[in-house]
């Protein structure tokens, strides 16, 4: 890859080809979570833009620019009042649109006001994330993905901060090879203490714990499946008694992956720039079986992070909480048994933007070679103005189901039939399952 390759798959700023492709797409920007205080404004930075987040009296969102466009005071410490958020400077007051509805020190009757709006963005809330739309005309449809028709008690957000380029962040989750060594535990615990943690679990239907597949087959067999919305990728493992471990995760275009967690849980996460050289992770957690224990869920990740940043305690200036000990006894890595850390400490050593020119990629990269043909594809047609892949329209988007996201073991041969058997059993056993087909489908393979 050249330099000026890299620089635009990285480079996400106003005015750069990398930030008006992602810009066509629904935008994590906050989770709920952060709205829920008496006073629900809150500073946000994407793409290298200053705003402010608020909710009016009446549960709009609005996103807009931090810095009044009177004189550039910062609307971080506006007031909420009067169906809108008002600048303590002068007292000019926008809506969550981003008109301007008042300017008391105007001249009675001046009509100035109806003329000025500061930019803003379309937000919504979806699954306990704000999401908002910043790019041209209307934005698309959200797919109906799993993680956003479970009812909310089948939900459950968070997010983290990393300090790196988003891009390194996000092939990370679509590179199925380092699983067996990044997060290798030399010992397995037991699958009841599993529960809200990733690959400590077992797959569908099995007591192996996952730990012990990734640790024993570490040269896995890596398949991509193009589908409407990115590409889906199974990954095959030869187990020692004969069988297949399949392990089916997706890549949601442009930059969210579809990963399981557990039998019954699937994670979306997407990899959001702050600027070029930071960037949150937001995910969803989506439950197939019980309602998702949030408390549990929030306190396991509240102990690794601090607000309201979110910044992990673990990070470079730390060295990512690197012990020999645990290296030699626990973990390959030796920087704990948090595998979001083990994450972290692969995409932030390789720099704030990673120098692809360097790089030596092999064949069991062919989903980060697969992904950058399609990000620089799309990068183009964005600044062609031509139509942009991955954009659904509605009726596609009502279309899209799942993404399927599933680890299952399987006699030789029989992995595919087997990954999807489990993942329609699951489907047809939720709680909230859609198409009641599928309950009548799911009995069928029992």
């Amino acid at each position: 890859m050249r330099a000026q390759e890299n620089d635009l798959i990285t480079r996400t700023g106003p005015g750069t080809a990398g930030g008006e492709l992602l810009r066509r797409f629904w935008q994590p920007v906050a989770l709920l979570d952060e709205l829920t205080a008496a006073r629900p404004v809150v500073p946000v930075t994407i793409m290298g833009e200053r705003l402010v987040l608020f909710r009016d009296e009446s549960g709009r969102y609005g996103l807009m620019d931090r810095h009044c466009p009177h004189r550039g005071a910062d609307l971080c410490f506006g007031r909420l009042e009067d169906g809108g958020l008002r600048c303590p400077f002068h007292g000019w007051l926008f809506d969550a649109t981003g008109q301007c509805l008042e300017q008391p020190a105007e001249p009675e009757g001046s009509t100035y006001y109806k003329k000025l709006r500061a930019r803003a963005y379309k937000c919504v809330e979806r699954s306990g994330i704000v999401f908002a739309y910043m790019g041209p005309g209307e934005p698309p449809p959200f797919p109906e993905f799993d993680c956003f028709m479970a009812p909310r008690e089948y939900t459950f957000a968070f997010k983290g901060l990393w300090e790196c380029n988003w891009l390194q962040a996000l092939e990370v989750g679509i590179d199925p090879a380092h699983t067996s060594y990044l997060h290798r535990f030399f010992e397995d615990e037991s699958p009841d203490e599993a529960y809200g943690k990733q690959f400590r679990g077992t797959a569908a239907g099995e007591e192996i714990p996952l730990t012990r597949i990734l640790r024993e087959s570490a040269r896995p067999r890596i398949e991509l499946e193009d589908t409407a919305y990115g590409f889906r990728i199974v990954t095959r493992r030869d187990l020692r008694d004969g069988r297949e471990h399949v392990r089916v995760t997706n890549l949601a275009f442009p930059q969210a992956i579809v990963i399981p967690m557990g039998p019954q849980m699937t994670i979306t996460q997407w990899h959001v720039p702050v600027d070029d050289t930071h960037c949150y992770w937001y995910s969803i957690f989506t439950s197939f079986g019980d309602p998702v224990d949030r408390e549990t869920m929030r306190a396991q990740r509240l102990q690794g992070h601090s607000l309201p940043e979110y910044r992990p305690h673990t990070n470079r200036a730390n060295g990512w909480g690197f012990d020999a000990e645990d290296q030699r006894q626990r973990t390959y890595t030796g920087l704990g048994a948090d595998v979001n850390v083990q994450d972290q400490w692969a995409v932030e050593s390789q720099g704030p933007i990673h120098d692809r020119t360097k790089e030596h990629l092999g064949k069991s990269d062919v989903a980060i070679i697969h992904y950058r043909k399609l990000l620089k594809r799309a990068i183009e047609a964005a600044s062609s103005n031509e139509a942009v892949p991955f954009v659904l329209g509605e009726q596609a988007a009502s279309q899209v189901r799942g993404p399927v996201a599933i680890d299952v073991v399987a006699p030789p041969g029989e992995g595919d039939a087997s990954w999807k058997r489990k993942d329609l059993e699951r489907r047809g056993g939720t709680k909230w399952a859609r198409d009641p087909g599928l309950l009548e489908a799911a009995a069928v393979t029992r």
